[in-house]
């Protein structure tokens, strides 16, 4: 019964919202040292004082950094979308598919620039 006692009246409401505020904050403070970290217009220096700042005073130093530099946080994750974009890319793009490369070996083979068997030998090859 006295578990059903410490549990009545919105209890179990507010320790899921404060599970949920936690998590919260938690998250707030994984987003802002990645942008403190992720920053090329911080020098080491600033960046081991906003690091220090967050750390010694999490509350002031979140609120403070999102005041200060809350503004450049969002061209901070579009740079970084668009380097992981551009990787992808240049990774993806960077090997023909063997589609590609048997086109081309027609093409070549129209052109007269290889021979018949020179033709079969490199099909095979990618065909393999």
């Amino acid at each position: 019964m006295t578990l059903a006692a410490d549990f009545g009246s919105g209890q179990v409401f507010l320790s899921i919202l404060y599970f949920f505020l936690f998590f919260i904050w938690i998250w707030l403070l994984i987003v802002v040292f990645s942008d403190i970290f992720r920053s090329r217009d911080l020098g080491g220096v600033a960046k081991a004082l906003w690091v220090i700042f967050v750390i010694v005073l999490p509350y002031l130093g979140v609120f403070v950094y999102l005041i200060a530099r809350g503004h450049k946080m969002s061209e901070h994750a579009a740079e970084a979308a668009e380097a992981q974009r551009a990787y992808i890319r240049g990774v993806a793009g960077s090997s023909p598919s063997p589609v590609d490369e048997l086109a081309r070996l027609a093409d070549l083979k129209k052109q007269g620039a290889i021979s018949d068997a020179e033709f079969e030998q490199m099909k095979a090859k990618i065909v393999s």
